[in-house]
């Protein structure tokens, strides 16, 4: 969804129509993996997200592409709260309910994910992981499917980003329990943090859009100038404020560094959780 409204707000920047793409499966690799092979030609871009750039090199032994060889990073994008739900008709009103309710209930409490290694997985699993239960992963091939099946009460819970179940929340088709971030989300100024009832938990997702390796310094440039100029403009800002999303544009130097540290944190965080993909 944010990969369309930046496709969008780029298009009208350039003068030309940009096109976003779903390449869905393998925790984000296989959309990673085309890019990696597209032609440097700075016409083919990437909207990646923490999992694929940074969480997967600790899950997987082996990628497709390699995170830090194979792409030249254009902008960070934006930073997004995976947010807790279940089901309305699930007996628990807050988190300490929900951790209750799991633990009475050992190894019978399904969450879904996008896909083994996504950030709907690695929340879900640290979360487990800090609070002592026990819950089953249920892999799918995408957020939207892992959130129908939630509403149909197939499974109990998903930690997904916002942006993908914030109108269910508003509907009244999920209970939200608590977002994954340090602090509040503005949208859901209600809904406490997860660190709020285990202390110093923070898992937050972020987005971020990078080339092919060895696109042209001059294309990178002017496309990350362009990004950027998109994040700051207000009809954009308006959009990702809606879905709870923090407009985060970076220069292609920053938003290298950026991953280059995101690598080990995330690798912290696929040891604690004890989540894998293989």
């Amino acid at each position: 969804m944010t990969a369309r409204l930046v496709a969008q707000a780029l298009g009208e920047r350039l003068g030309q129509p940009v096109v976003a793409e779903n390449r869905p499966g393998a925790g984000g690799n296989i959309g990673a993996e085309a890019a990696a092979r597209a032609a440097p030609d700075g016409h083919t871009l990437f909207m990646a997200v923490s999992g694929i750039l940074a969480a997967n090199k600790a899950l997987y032994k082996t990628l497709p592409f390699d995170p830090l060889r194979d792409f030249a990073p254009i902008s960070q994008v934006a930073v997004i709260p995976n947010l807790i739900v279940v089901n309305p008709e699930l007996p628990v009103r807050d988190l300490p309910g929900l951790i209750a309710y799991a633990k009475a209930r050992p190894g019978q409490v399904n969450y879904g994910s996008a896909g083994s290694g996504t950030s709907l997985h690695l929340a879900s699993a640290l979360f487990a992981a800090k609070a002592g239960i026990a819950l089953v992963h249920i892999p799918y091939r995408g957020g939207a499917p892992a959130a129908t099946d939630l509403m149909a009460g197939k499974i109990q819970m998903i930690a997904s980003p916002l942006v993908e179940v914030i109108g269910a929340v508003q509907a009244g088709q999920l209970r939200p329990l608590a977002v994954t971030t340090p602090h509040r989300s503005a949208l859901l100024p209600e809904v406490p943090t997860v660190g709020e009832t285990i202390p110093g938990f923070a898992i937050p997702l972020w987005n971020g859009i990078v080339a092919p390796a060895g696109t042209p310094i001059p294309a990178v440039n002017r496309l990350s100038a362009e990004i950027g100029a998109a994040l700051r403009s207000d009809a954009l800002l308006r959009r990702l404020a809606e879905q709870g999303s923090e407009p985060a544009p970076s220069t292609p130097e920053d938003f290298a560094n950026f991953i280059r540290a995101e690598i080990p944190r995330w690798a912290e965080i696929v040891r604690v959780s004890g989540a894998t993909a293989d």
